[in-house]
């Protein structure tokens, strides 16, 4: 099982050069992926401040070799499919094939949404996720795509250069296990960013036993032929390291390829100590 960070896209007064720094402190200190949120408005505090996850992630990408880089998670509704696998594929070469990109429907919380008259309503949301990860899993293997929907449409057109990664940069679908609909979507993909509660306010840890299940009602494979990837986690460290070490042991046994450690906002200083300590093996 991989060991990644998922870091804030900004929040409170944190800045850009802050959280590049924290990307390449991540691959120094032992850390197999830097995972970064997505929004257009952060969610913490009042007119907070909030950087593009990509542009952040091409910054740490010219300073790391080996952490895994991506968003965890994309709200596809709100993005042009064609626009976000340029910036994928953009990344994948920028980092020599280490690119990942985690969508899903959105948080129901998102500033960003009703902001700037994005669809709230999650029903037409979910229609355009579903439609939408077709046409991104098309794009990002760098073949030509045909696609005419409701939501979008593609005319025989391929994104090249084609992606490092083969056949395509990797797809992570992320949500609810609560839906069905969050399982059915991740099985067209190359893996799942699932968290437990349909009620974001709330939190609760996966079981191993839930793990298992989860891991058996998904493909075996993704599209490179590698085991599916199952990313648990999103929360941050607790104090009783003996007790997580042996947690992560029982997730891994279970069929989990990555746990996720979540870096809160905070104190720039304490957010680096975070960081710099190290995955718990």
């Amino acid at each position: 099982m991989r060991h990644g960070l998922e870091i804030p896209c900004g929040g409170d007064d944190l800045t850009a050069a802050t959280l590049v720094e924290l990307g390449e402190l991540a691959e120094h200190a032992g850390w197999d992926g830097v995972f970064l949120e997505d929004y257009v408005i952060h969610h913490r505090g009042d007119d907070p401040s909030t950087y593009d996850p990509w542009l952040l992630l091409a910054a740490i990408a010219g300073r790391t070799g080996r952490v895994r880089l991506g968003t965890t998670v994309t709200a596809l509704p709100r993005r042009r499919p064609a626009k976000l696998a340029r910036e994928v594929l953009t990344l994948d070469h920028l980092s020599a094939g280490r690119a990942t990109v985690a969508v899903g429907v959105g948080d129901p919380g998102d500033r960003g949404l009703a902001a700037f008259g994005e669809p709230t309503d999650v029903a037409v949301r979910a229609a355009m996720l579903d439609e939408g990860l077709d046409l991104l899993t098309g794009l990002l293997s760098g073949e030509r795509v045909e696609h005419r929907g409701v939501h979008y449409r593609a005319e025989n057109v391929a994104l090249r250069p084609p992606p490092v990664q083969s056949p395509r940069v990797p797809v992570w679908v992320g949500g609810s296990t609560q839906a069905g609909a969050v399982r059915r979507r991740a099985a067209r993909a190359d893996g799942i960013v699932p968290y437990k509660l349909t009620d974001t306010d709330g939190w609760a840890d996966f079981t191993p036993d839930e793990v298992h299940e989860l891991v058996g009602a998904l493909p075996a494979t993704r599209a490179d032929g590698q085991p599916f990837d199952v990313a648990i986690g999103g929360r941050r460290r607790r104090p009783d390291e003996r007790a997580e070490r042996a947690y992560r042991r029982e997730l891994a046994a279970a069929g989990a390829t990555w746990w996720l450690e979540y870096v809160p906002v905070g104190d720039p200083a304490a957010m680096r100590d975070a960081v710099a300590r190290g995955p718990l093996r």
